[in-house]
């Protein structure tokens, strides 16, 4: 099942309604959080915590924020919720093309391809006209905005990150070149994360962050780890080390992000390294 979309929770009720946007709080001078549903049904769990009402929600979620304050994610500004609306969309339709292309090529070895010819044709046909419309979309926005735009300029200037990458990291981590290499790595779920108990060293792994972005990166990463100057010694070494294919892909998703990263809190495009 797909992951649950994080709620927008506020710390304080205001005198109306907002009809479930964190936009209209904000307008009224009442800070928003966007959290993850799982986090306050684990808060719950650690107190005891099993029924369940409005009031009760209400001061689970008010408790939680008196204890975590720095937890979840502000209201990003409304050029980049345009931005995150834009690229959610077109991944949705991406998925949808990638899905019928399967049905095709399905409908080829069963010998039926020429029942279903001329809808998949006209699906097809609608499918690439809008993902075309939304591309179009998403350029124009970014490049009416200074700062979306430079940002755009620097992420699209490093090898292994293109058009579709730069897009997500900037619609999804408004956070980056404000944070530290390991925090973007952690909000990227690329970060390795212990499982340690006394003597005994458990096996690393990666997990939460925002899932959309990391998979995007896993992407990103595969190119890189081939075109990438840097990135391509980088994956050479781990791959002399022994190191299995998905760990040194991980490996360079991580590097790739915290290079992004850091460029973006230097303001400046990758150069390439001298010989």
């Amino acid at each position: 099942m797909p992951a649950k979309e994080p709620r927008w929770f506020v710390s304080k009720p205001p005198a109306v309604k907002s009809g479930g946007s964190g936009q209209l709080w904000t307008k009224r001078g009442v800070e928003t959080r966007q959290l993850p549903p799982a986090q306050i049904k684990a808060f719950a769990a650690s107190r005891g915590t099993r029924a369940k009402t409005d009031r009760i929600d209400a001061e689970l979620i008010a408790r939680f924020m008196a204890f975590r304050p720095e937890a979840g994610r502000c209201l990003p500004h409304e050029k980049l919720r345009l931005l995150r609306a834009l690229t959610s969309k077109r991944g949705q339709l991406v998925e949808t093309r990638k899905r019928l292309l399967a049905q095709i090529k399905a409908h080829g070895k069963l010998g039926t391809a020429d029942m279903f010819a001329h809808m998949d044709d006209n699906l097809k046909e609608l499918l690439d006209q809008q993902i075309t419309e939304l591309e179009h979309r998403i350029e124009n926005t970014i490049a009416a905005d200074a700062t979306l735009a430079e940002n755009a300029a620097i992420l699209r200037s490093i090898p292994g990150i293109g058009p579709v990458s730069s897009t997500r990291l900037i619609a999804e981590m408004p956070e980056l070149g404000q944070i530290t290499g390991e925090q973007a790595a952690a909000l990227t779920g690329l970060a390795p994360i212990a499982h340690d108990s006394g003597t005994l060293r458990g096996k690393r792994a990666i997990g939460g962050g925002r899932r959309l972005l990391r998979h995007v990166m896993f992407q990103a990463a595969l190119v890189a780890a081939h075109h990438n100057p840097v990135l391509k010694a980088f994956a050479d070494r781990h791959r002399a080390a022994g190191k299995s294919h998905k760990v040194i892909i991980t490996a360079v998703a991580r590097k790739l992000v915290t290079i992004a990263n850091a460029l973006c809190k230097m303001r400046r495009k990758w150069a390439p390294q001298p010989a």
